[in-house]
């Protein structure tokens, strides 16, 4: 099937590239000259797990193309996916300025019997907006369907070829069959694919981001709650996760949630909720409870610091968001690192991946080191943000040699308080009480 995608972001490009996999011929197409220039020598640039490996072959094999001529990919095009950024505005709604700016640049080359797809995380009646506005233009009654994504940074292509269902939104029983036809391949262990209205598939994207940030960030106050009153939240979390009606996913405790899709979509159901007049309640407290939970870490230096950080030298371990991704959107790891700039604190910071957006960000206001024990040379504190695989079982000898002072605090409780403090170290973790550090090895 010949398949446009207009906009090679994160969306877009695992989408196209999957796609291809499955053997349709796709064009991605982008206004950014460069960033096709560079997609056409095999340069990918986001760093997603296995997707340059497969961006190379379907290329290779003239499935998968890339050009930022619009009118030769859409003209020719049995489906026009629209995949392009839809930025938190600052009222908190979804800025679709790009997406209308794309639906009148396809309105002179798509065909009759073109099915237009969204992509892009929209808010409820854009489909309809889609579909009038190309009437409007065009006097032609288009196929305009909703197809939300839900795929995870650091496992997007897993969840796009073995997805847990596919949701459609559409309107006419024909776009439905075209759809099915195209998803098939991705459906054969009898994952369900879900038709109903546009509306309903353009709100179950933003339901399910935000009953997932709702997850975290209950878990996030109860560890709270949990270092209070003496309890450990990793017992707790066992001792709640295994009734079937919860289960363990998003009850992992930390510094909070990040990234491109849960702050903006939270935010956006939220003022779709206020702008019917229903108060958004529990939305606003699970954004509420976030922002808090950024700030934690940082408390807990101040009260180990006593609250001068004045020449004091830090280590940060993880910067993007979660792992597995170079994404740094809202990440905790920025907010906790502008904290101890702004308390007179130095930091040396290092990623697997990250590393060169933080450079965008920040610049030279941090050191960055190119290993992780490199950025633990004389400091007084290491601080942990995210969970990548290489800072779970690290030589905590080393560490603790490198280090000024053998004090670390996790945001992602990798490490075993018990343990940590037997090997002399001052060990701060979310939701459990700290261990005093054994005496013998101070």
């Amino acid at each position: 099937m010949d398949i446009a995608m207009i906009g090679t972001g994160y969306v877009g490009l695992v989408s196209g590239t999957c796609f291809a996999e499955s053997g349709n011929n796709i064009t991605c197409v982008d206004i950014d000259q460069g960033k096709i220039d560079r997609l056409n020598e095999g340069v990918i640039p986001i760093y997603e797990p296995g997707l340059t490996e497969m961006v190379q072959r379907n290329h290779k094999a003239g499935r998968l193309h890339f050009t930022t001529d619009l009118e030769s990919a859409v003209t020719k095009a049995k489906v026009v996916y629209l995949a392009v950024g839809t930025p938190q505005g600052d009222d908190g709604s979804a800025n679709l300025s790009a997406l209308w700016s794309v639906v009148a640049g396809i309105a002179p080359f798509i065909n009759a019997d073109t099915v237009v797809v969204t992509k892009s995380t929209v808010p409820v009646g854009t489909n309809k907006g889609i579909y009038d506005r190309l009437f409007e233009l065009n006097g032609i009654h288009y196929r305009v369907a909703s197809n939300p994504e839900f795929l995870k940074e650091g496992a997007a292509i897993h969840d796009f070829m073995y997805p847990d269902r596919v949701v459609v939104g559409v309107r006419e029983e024909e776009t439905k069959e075209i759809l099915n036809e195209l998803y098939s391949p991705f459906l054969r262990t009898d994952k369900p694919f879900l038709s109903m209205s546009p509306e309903s598939a353009e709100l179950t994207k933003y339901v399910a981001n935000a009953l997932l940030a709702t997850k975290i960030s209950f878990i996030n106050e109860m560890a709270n709650l949990c270092e209070k009153m003496g309890g450990d939240i990793n017992d707790v979390r066992r001792g709640i996760g295994h009734d079937q009606r919860i289960g363990f996913s998003f009850l992992f405790p930390g510094v909070g949630y990040g990234g491109s899709c849960f702050p903006k979509d939270v935010r956006a159901l939220a003022s779709m909720s206020k702008a019917n007049d229903l108060p958004p309640t529990i939305l606003d407290a699970v954004d509420q409870v976030n922002d808090r939970q950024k700030f934690v870490l940082t408390q807990k230096v101040d009260q180990h610091f006593g609250g001068d950080l004045k020449g004091l030298r830090f280590a940060v371990w993880g910067l993007a968001f979660k792992p597995k991704t170079d994404d740094i959107r809202e990440a905790p790891a920025l907010v906790m690192i502008e904290q101890l700039l702004e308390r007179g604190a130095t930091v040396c910071v290092f990623d697997p991946e990250a590393v060169e957006n933080v450079k965008m960000e920040l610049g030279d206001k941090v050191e960055y080191a190119e290993k992780s024990m490199d950025a633990l040379a004389g400091v007084d504190a290491l601080a942990i943000n995210t969970e990548w695989d290489v800072f779970r079982h690290p030589d905590f000898d080393a560490i603790k040699s490198t280090m000024k002072s053998p004090v670390i605090f996790d945001g992602r409780n990798l490490y075993n308080p018990v343990q940590l403090a037997g090997l002399g170290f001052t060990y701060y973790s979310i939701g459990r009480a700290m261990v005093k550090p054994s005496s013998d090895n101070a």
